[in-house]
């Protein structure tokens, strides 16, 4: 028997492949429409030559390492920008050499906040420099204007080309670029058009590297698509330090913030902005504008409390039942999960015995906000019954706790804190799930005169509610048939 042996060529394991996936780098031979390795669709494209894995050989040490114990922490202190929710969300501020990313969509006010921001650090004696791709430096002269955003350290240039913004960068050496947008610069060292996934790449790849040899804070403001995901390759979103999101109705002034990735501080904070003519302020206490003021309860209402990140709101939700049209019952709803909502119909009329299978549903909460904790399903619940019944809830009660499809009502995080904010706001009665890990009624409760009711299924909080009333039923196997 003999071995045959086979010569290998040089190169042999070099990969030639002309198409790249943007997503994940993940390359082929030939063209697909969808990457094998991260499944995204669309994203493979062509790349100008061959992709040959290739060996780094190790290169001169500009720097030695040094002790983690010897490092000096100072260069990366926070810094605040003047803006409490802001800070609130960066987790104490802005970090020197950090590269924060906001997207949002359009008209939601990212330009507004940073101009904002950038007025108020070059108020306070630092060189900031803005970068404006989208507007001329005289339309966004006369925005800071009209929300009072002048300052004299405050440097405008209206830039589409990198190069030309990095050497503004070079002359100025600012403490703070702001980059509106990062989609509409583009690079003249390599090929597509700007906002493509190449120049996207490329153009963050060098404002990060400037940011991180000058310890120069970088804010980008990002596009996003039609289903809310920020615009470009995913890449983008690793390379960066901090990636805030930007959300808000467009026929309301909230504007929510939140922080998706975070290097240096938590993601778990929520940043409440009020989006004005005159510009944006921040909330400090944003309950009041998710509660309507009316002088008699309202059946079909019910008051309840969200946490948003580790904030505790106070919102309320609003249903209205309407006998249903020939052709089947509507749905509607607004602010609120719509296969969560038709969950709670189902749960109420199976498990408690409340006939609204047949009515229209419209349910609906107050300013604009959305919820989307499940927290918020007792309240949506009860304003349910609420409106089949037409009996007001009374209006000084909140209601909270996640509902299950037998009816029963499970325990949510910070039960605590709910209470003691809606205690705050002058509620006196509660709602509560019975927690796993004791009573909630602590006496600081007490003195704040709010009265906790613990329930474990819906059957219970509507017995609350409505003493004396017959007790949901199961249907038998007849009724199913």
């Amino acid at each position: 028997m003999s071995t045959r042996t086979t010569a290998r060529r040089p190169g042999a394991n070099a990969r030639t492949a002309n198409y790249r996936c943007a997503e994940c780098g993940w390359t082929t031979a030939k063209w697909v429409g969808r990457c094998s390795q991260c499944q995204a669709w669309g994203s493979v494209e062509e790349v100008g030559g061959s992709v040959v894995g290739r060996t780094t050989v190790a290169g001169r040490v500009t720097a030695p390492a040094q002790p983690i114990t010897e490092v000096d922490a100072t260069a990366a202190a926070y810094l605040r920008t003047g803006v409490d929710e802001l800070d609130r969300v960066l987790g104490g501020g802005i970090v020197a050499g950090a590269v924060v990313l906001m997207a949002g969509e359009p008209g939601v006010g990212k330009s507004t906040l940073l101009l904002d921001v950038s007025a108020k650090l070059a108020g306070r004696g630092s060189d900031v420099l803005y970068v404006t791709g989208e507007e001329s430096a005289a339309q966004v002269k006369l925005r800071a204007q009209r929300i009072d955003a002048v300052a004299d350290r405050l440097y405008l240039t209206a830039e589409t080309d990198l190069g030309t913004a990095l050497a503004h960068v070079e002359a100025l050496d600012p403490r703070l670029l702001v980059i509106d947008s990062v989609q509409t610069l583009s690079s003249a060292e390599v090929d597509g058009v700007a906002g493509g996934v190449t120049q996207v790449r490329e153009v963050a790849a060098s404002l990060i590297a400037a940011a991180k040899k000058r310890n120069m804070t970088t804010l980008l403001v990002g596009h996003v698509t039609k289903d809310g995901s920020i615009a470009g390759p995913r890449l983008l979103e690793h390379l960066v330090d901090v990636v805030c999101q930007f959300d808000g109705e467009r026929h309301s002034r909230l504007r929510l913030l939140r922080a998706t990735k975070n290097r240096f501080g938590p993601t778990d904070e929520v940043g409440c902005f009020d989006l004005t003519e005159e510009g944006i302020t921040g909330l400090a206490d944003p309950s009041g504008l998710f509660i309507s003021r009316t002088r008699e309860p309202v059946p079909g209402t019910c008051v309840t409390v969200t946490l948003e990140g580790r904030r505790p709101l106070v919102a309320e939700v609003q249903a209205l039942l309407a006998p249903s049209a020939p052709g089947g019952a509507r749905r509607a709803t607004s602010g609120l999960d719509a296969s969560r909502v038709s969950m709670l119909l189902a749960v109420l009329q199976q498990r408690a015995g409340y006939p609204v299978g047949g009515d229209e549903s419209y349910v609906a909460t107050v300013g604009g906000v959305r919820l989307t904790e499940p927290a918020a399903d007792l309240a949506v619940a009860l304003a349910l019954a609420s409106a089949k019944r037409g009996e007001a809830v009374r209006g000084n009660m909140v209601a909270f706790g996640e509902v299950g499809l037998a009816g029963e009502v499970r325990p949510v995080p910070e039960i605590l804190r709910r209470v003691q904010e809606a205690a705050r706001l002058g509620y006196t009665h509660a709602i509560v799930p019975a927690a796993a890990h004791g009573p909630v009624t602590a006496p600081d409760l007490a003195r704040a005169g709010v009265t906790v009711r613990e329930v474990s299924s819906l059957n219970e909080a509507l017995a609350v509610l409505y003493p004396g009333a017959p007790e949901g039923r199961t249907p038998t196997a007849a009724a199913l048939h």
